[in-house]
């Protein structure tokens, strides 16, 4: 049966929002918000109604009804730690994420979905949810005591690009390892071992390779000597962390064509440091083949640097001796999460009813030292 599927991903500045209907896109958008309209909103839950008119507003352009819609699924974030999959979204999801104290607008991704679904009466999901941390306790340890490894990543896309090379080769996903890079504004790499993330670097809390407006991993002495020199705020240096470090930080722009351009021109410090961006990728992707023992059935660059054929080339020549590697350039997360419902409505995957408890909330072990915030 082919499903008409609505998919949602709420941003700090736009609202993804697309229709599927089978393999077929039947519209998809990017609404753009004037920051002067969001700055009437003193915290992200306060966008909820502006943002269903916005949603809503869409898909009136597009002659498109709630009526018609199968299933609502899309992105959800605040739903704090949890394994991978499908979870059916109810009050206690959207009561959950509201009061998490999480102020972004991911937060707006589940009630949004779910008041949609209210309307209509039909099923909403969340798939394989942004804070999704499926991590073996042995990746979670850190030489810094009470500091701990927590998951991080593109899950959504990562787990989507996966699932689709695993099909490639006719199996299902929990039937193969494959390493997954995903290289965006972020840069996540990630082992995934019959099904689940068992290691992969976090992106929001600074680890992993730096990205193009991501610090990535650097020696934490000398960040710790900027911290306290008095000549930087903890803003300025957390926006570095988050924001403004990797490429743009090095070179003053995020954009790989620019970028290319560059080195084309002769720019030998562009070359030396998107090489190194492109090196550090390959790193990460050796490390988890470790991970994984050295049994990879595939290693997979996706995101919208892997459009880049220098980046692509520079990694694979480094990688390739571990596995085949497949290119699935740019994103592909609303379509993973229109997926994801076509799995739930054909009961292929089971959906999981939502408790609010972690995957995982700490090391209870004696002698461990208490959890703090990195």
């Amino acid at each position: 049966m082919s499903y008409r599927i609505l998919t949602l991903s709420p941003g700090s500045t736009s609202t993804k929002v697309a229709v599927f209907e089978g393999s077929t896109t039947v519209m998809k958008a990017n609404v753009r918000h004037d920051p002067a309209e969001l700055a009437q909103f003193d915290q992200a839950a306060d966008q909820l109604d502006y943002r269903i008119h916005t949603v809503k507003g869409e898909l009136a352009k597009a002659g498109v009804t709630l009526d018609s819609i199968d299933a609502f699924s899309g992105y959800c974030g605040g739903m704090g730690p949890t394994v991978g999959g499908i979870f059916a979204i109810d009050q206690t999801v959207c009561d959950h994420v509201l009061n998490c104290g999480m102020n972004h607008p991911a937060i707006l991704g589940a009630p949004i979905l779910f008041e949609f679904a209210k309307e209509t009466g039909k099923p909403a999901f969340a798939v394989n949810q942004p804070d999704t941390d499926e991590l073996e306790d042995v990746s979670r340890i850190t030489g810094y005591p009470g500091v701990y490894r927590k998951s991080h990543v593109h899950c959504l896309n990562q787990k989507e690009c996966a699932i689709r090379y695993a099909a490639s080769l006719g199996k299902a996903y929990d039937e193969v390892n494959v390493i997954v890079a995903h290289v965006g504004g972020g840069l996540s790499v990630a082992a995934h071992e019959h099904g689940r993330m068992v290691d992969t670097n976090d992106v929001l809390e600074g680890s992993g390779p730096f990205a193009p407006n991501r610090s990535g991993d650097v020696p934490l002495k000398p960040v710790v000597a900027l911290a306290f020199s008095g000549e930087h705020s903890k803003k300025e240096i957390n926006g570095v962390i988050g924001k403004t470090g990797g490429l743009k930080g090095l070179l003053g722009t995020d954009d790989a064509m620019e970028i290319d351009r560059r080195i084309e021109a002769g720019d030998e410090w562009a070359k030396v440091v998107f090489e190194a961006m492109a090196y550090q990728t390959a790193k990460a992707i050796g490390g988890f083949a470790a991970t994984l023992k050295g049994n990879v059935d595939g290693i997979v660059l996706t995101g919208g640097v892997s459009h880049d054929k220098f980046f692509v080339d520079y990694v694979s020549e480094r990688v390739s001796w571990i596995a085949p590697v497949a290119v699935y350039a740019g994103d592909f997360e609303m379509e993973g999460a229109a997926a994801g419902a076509v799995r739930a409505l054909d009961g292929v995957e089971k959906v999981m009813t939502y408790t609010g408890k972690p995957s995982w909330d700490g090391f209870k072990m004696a002698g461990a030292f208490a959890d703090v915030e990195a």
